[in-house]
This record gives structure tokens, sequence and C-alpha cells, in this order.
């Protein structure tokens, strides 16, 4: 067997893992338009329950062919069960939530879930046994290849017949695909949608599990499987279009091909050349191999930016609140300095994020991106050239504006879940050089050891801290009231509308982005000189959701929004995470609870109960 036969059959025993994972990640949002984040922790919930079935509890299981087999069915009835859970008490909720929502949400869910796990099944690692029967490998053309893999090779184009089968047969599928296509008219028959809603959440969670649990006689089960899978989840969804079956079989098989040949040829760019195929397919076919014009899912209502409080009593008031609580943390100590400067930088961040996703309508799941090339621009333009820290502030501007003005290109013809997904792709990619250019960026190791804030300048960074956040916001509400926040709100609200009327569309998505982009770099060059040091987590996914965060909990379409948004995160992250070790559980409960009670933000829910006080 050659070489390319032997990684060719890795990708596809890979695929199969993929396209489970997908398949059902397809079904949830076709039926729902539910974008589920949280699908990866029903694959590790598949994975641990069956490896702690086989190795601790019923460790003869494990000796069984037949045994093992039904294990693993029950790995997965145990995730369609815990996602039977989750659809009652939070997915039917947000059925009315915009996408951007239904992110944040369901990433709550996550960690809600990681902590649940790691109390349930404890932290380490659970190495199940292999399978019985297939513990060996089968020699095919002079070379061995795993007997387990090519199972799971057979098992990928069954499972695709079996929900053709079920989609194209059963009464159910019928009127799955039915709600895939045009829930309105399906809703109009009498139909009720709630057990196709749950029908299709079960489903899909059950085949993520049963992909989790056939990943055990390969590698053992751990409690970073979720995050590991999601993101090329989201890249077959993506790639073979949104709400496809046949699609997300096309896309598993063709990531997973790339994945098995970049392992071998290109180890340290894997993770980029399979968003780079993700990018190709996007740029020529800008739906997915297979994707249709969908049934919308609900959409936003019109939500005018609140530039709360109005007049400029209330204006200097709340200014001069801003600054007495600057001050009372400056003077409270080390410790409340770091974290009044942890939330000031946050601030700064979310405010780039609100900016474009408020005014302009454009949701960034990657925005974490730009805050890591202006973190990486300042750190390496002060290690290797000394530049003191407005020219590294300015290198890392440079930087970030550099790439936004390459991938703003994107944007234009993109938006929505799509858009979300090439913004992740971006942080994926970010992410991966300043891991594997270690020459470069010191790897894990980071860039260490930088100055750029000394004992003598630490006054006068704190307050330049401040009055950027300040700013920020002034010119953020500047924005909002200005003629081109009118035409980014027009473009958010009614894009064909505004189009007809000679407003250039492109150019005025392509602007913010730009513009937005620039101030996360100059958050991110902010932060690297407040810690000393930058570390490739800068661009993890937990950043970019960070940003989300800020600016969601404080409000949206609230002017002090993300404010409010980094105070509460801030300070809820410094105090829960100091005494309590489940912390970010407790975390992703709050904010469910947010997402779903109140969607406009804590500041949102201010805004009736002054109404109503007048």
């Amino acid at each position: 067997m050659t070489f390319a036969a032997l990684q060719f059959l890795n990708g596809l025993s890979y695929a199969t893992t993929l396209f489970l994972m997908a398949a059902g990640l397809t079904l949830i949002f076709g039926v729902t338009r539910i974008v589920n984040f949280a699908h990866g922790s029903f694959f590790m919930l598949g994975a641990l329950f069956t490896a702690h079935w086989v190795t601790d509890w019923f460790p003869a299981w494990g000796e069984s062919a037949a045994l093992y087999a039904l294990a693993m069915l029950l790995g997965a009835a145990c995730a369609a069960l815990a996602g039977a859970v989750a659809e009652f008490l939070l997915l039917r909720r947000l059925a009315g939530a915009p996408e951007l929502y239904q992110l944040v949400a369901t990433f709550g869910l996550t960690l809600a879930m990681h902590d649940a796990m790691r109390w349930a099944f404890g932290p380490g690692e659970v190495f199940a046994p292999r399978f019985p029967g297939l513990k060996g490998s089968v020699e095919l053309g002079g070379e061995y290849f795993p007997a387990w893999q090519l199972v799971t090779i057979a098992l990928g184009p069954l499972v695709w017949l079996g929900l053709h089968l079920l989609l194209s047969r059963a009464r159910f599928g019928r009127r799955l695909r039915a709600a895939t296509q045009d829930r309105h008219m399906l809703d109009a028959l009498g139909v009720n949608p709630k057990p196709l809603m749950l029908g299709a959440v079960v489903l899909g969670c059950a085949l993520a599990g049963l992909g989790g649990a056939l990943q055990l006689p390969r590698e053992p089960a751990h409690l970073q499987m979720d995050m590991n899978v999601i993101v090329e989840t989201f890249v077959v969804v993506v790639t073979g279009g949104l709400g496809s079956i046949g699609g997300a079989f096309l896309a598993a098989l063709l990531i997973g091909l790339v994945h098995a040949f970049g392992v071998s040829l290109f180890p340290q760019a894997t993770l980029v050349l399979v968003f780079l195929a993700m990018g190709v397919v996007l740029a020529l076919r800008p739906r997915g191999l297979l994707g249709l014009p969908l049934d919308a899912g609900p959409r936003e209502l019109v939500q005018k930016f609140m530039k709360v409080p109005v007049g400029r009593t209330w204006s200097a008031i709340v200014f001069i609140a801003f600054a007495v609580g600057c001050g009372l943390a400056w003077w409270s100590g080390d410790y409340g300095r770091a974290l009044a400067a942890d939330a000031l930088i946050l601030m700064i961040f979310g405010v780039s994020l609100q900016a474009m996703m408020a005014l302009g309508g454009l949701v960034s799941f990657g925005h974490a991106a730009f805050f890591a090339l202006g973190a990486y621009g300042a750190a390496l333009s002060h290690a290797h050239w000394g530049a003191p820290l407005p020219l590294a502030l300015t290198a890392g501007c440079g930087m970030a504006l550099a790439v936004a003005a390459v991938f703003g290109a994107a944007v234009v013809r993109s938006g929505g879940v799509y858009l979300a997904m090439l913004s992740l792709a971006l942080a994926q990619v970010v992410w991966a050089a300043a891991t594997q250019w270690v020459g470069l960026t010191g790897g894990d190791n980071g860039v260490i050891g930088l100055t750029l804030v000394t004992a003598d300048t630490a006054t006068l960074f704190y307050a330049l801290l401040a009055g950027l956040a300040l700013l920020s916001v002034v010119a953020l509400g500047r924005l909002s009231g200005s003629s081109f926040g009118a035409a980014l709100q027009a473009v958010r609200d009614a894009p064909q509308r505004a189009a007809a009327s000679g407003l250039p569309v492109s150019w005025i998505k392509y602007r913010i982005f730009v513009e937005s982009a620039v101030l996360a770099g100059l958050a991110g060059g902010l932060f690297a000189a407040h810690k000393g040091a930058v570390f490739p987590s800068v661009a993890a996914v937990s950043t970019s959701v960070d940003a989300l965060l800020v600016v969601l909990l404080g409000g949206a379409h609230q002017l002090w929004g993300a404010a409010v948004g980094s105070a509460v995160l801030t300070w809820a992250g410094a105090e829960l995470g100091g005494g309590f070790d489940y912390w970010r559980g407790a975390l992703g409960v709050f904010v469910m609870l947010i997402m779903v009670l109140s969607p406009s933000g804590l500041l949102g829910r201010l805004v009736p109960l002054k109404r109503r006080a007048g």
C-alpha cells in the first residue's frame, strides 16, 4: 500500500467522526435554526460515559464485543438524554433569539456541562480498552492498518444511508425535512413544532455522543475533547452548507482528507489547511457545497442604539462617576488596580466589537484574531527593536489593520453564521501561527519580559487606559449619531433597500470592519503592555467569547453596555475564580440566564424600568 492510500484511509476514518458530529449539528440547525456551540459537549459526554462504563463501573463489558457495542450505544443514549434536558430548559427558549445570542448562550451551556462532567467523572484522562476482536491491524498491500478504523470507515456511509431513509421514508423524517425547508408552511398546516424540535435535538445529540464513544478504541477520553472537535465540526457544517446532510457528508470527506494529508505532509500547518479549504469552498460557493436558501430563522427586531443617559447633565454625572470609580480602583491597592486595568482593556475590546455588531449587524466569533495581532505586534516590536509604548501600540494597530484590510474582502460577501465561522477560522489561523511559529513568537513559551510599562510610568499608563476607554465610548456615541452610523444601521436592517437607495453597502461594511479591527488591535497592544507578556491563548476562542459576553451582558444596543459588561465579567471572574473550583460552570449558568431572561442585556432591562418610573 502506498503512502497516499494509507493517508486516504486515515482521512476516511476521521471523516466518519466529523460526519457524525456535523450531521447532528445540521439536523439541529435545520429544524430549530439554533447554532449549537455546545454540540462538542455531547460528543465528550458520550465518550466519558462509555469510557467509565467499560473501565471503572463494569470492566467486564470491555471484554465482550457485544457488550462494548452496547456500552457505546448507552453513551449515545446518555448524550441524547442530556440533549433533551438542554432542549427543554434552554434551546426552545432561544428559538426566537438572533444567532449571536444563541452562540453565546450555548457557549454558556458548554461551560456548565464541562464543569458538570469534571465533577461527575473527574479531571483525569480515561483509557478505555481496545474493542474486543478488533485490537490488531489488517495487512493491506504490505502495510498495516488498524482494524477498528476500517470499521469506522464503514460506519460513515451506513449512518448517512440511515439518515437518508429516515428523512425520506419515515413520517417523522419527512416532517423534519419540511421544517428545514419551510417551517412557516408547516405551522400553517397545524403541525406542532415542539416535538420536531425535541426530536431533532435528541437525534443530533445522540449522533454526537456516538461519535465520541467511537473514538475510545483510538484515544483516551478527556475534558478537552469538546473544544478540540467543535471547531472542525463547524468547518464541516459551513463547508457543506447549512441544513444539508449530503453537504455535511461531502464536506466531512474533504476536511477529513485534508486533515490526514496535512498531518503527514505539513504537520505545523494542518489547521491552516483545513480553514483554507473552507475558505476556498466559500469563495466559490458562498452557501457551501450543497447549501440552499433556507427558511430564515427568527430575526432580531430592529433596535435603536440607545445613548443613555441623555442630556449634558446626566452625561456629566456618568463621566464623573466613571472617573471616580477609576480613581477608587487605583487607590485600593495593587489587586484593585490590576482588576481595573483588565476591565478597561476588556471594555475597549468590547466597544470594538459592539461598533460593528450593534450598528453594522456584522457577527464576529473570532474577534480575538485582531486582539492577538495587536498584542503580538506591540510585543514583538518592543522585544526585537526596543520600541517604546507609543510605537509599540502603533505597530500592533498596524498589524491588525493589514490583516483586516485583506480579510475584509470576505466580510462584504458574507453574513450571519458564515461570517461568524469565517472570523473564527481567521482566529484559529492566528492561534496556530502563534503556537507553531516558535522562532518568531516563542510558541507556547510566549513573548515574555516586556517592559513597556515600568513602576515609574504605571500611573501614567493607568490614566491612559481610563482615557482611551472613555474616548472609545464617546467615539461610539458620536458614530451612532453620525450620517455614517445611520448608513450602518440602514445596511443592518434593510440591506437591499439601502443598496437601492444608492448607499455603497460593501464599502460601509468594509469600513466598519476595518475600524473595529484596529480598535481591537489597540486593546491587544494595551493588554501586552499591561501583562508584560503575550501567549497564544490571546487568540483562543475564549478570548472572542469574552468580547461577546462583554457586549451582550451589558447590552449590545446600549452606549455604556461594554462598560457594564466588562465590569461585571471581570468582577465575576475574579470573585468566583478565587474560592470556587467550578466557577466557569457557574458563569455559564449566569450567561444562559442573561441570554434567556434579558437578551437586551443588563442595561436593556433598566430602560423599561426607567420608562415605567417616568
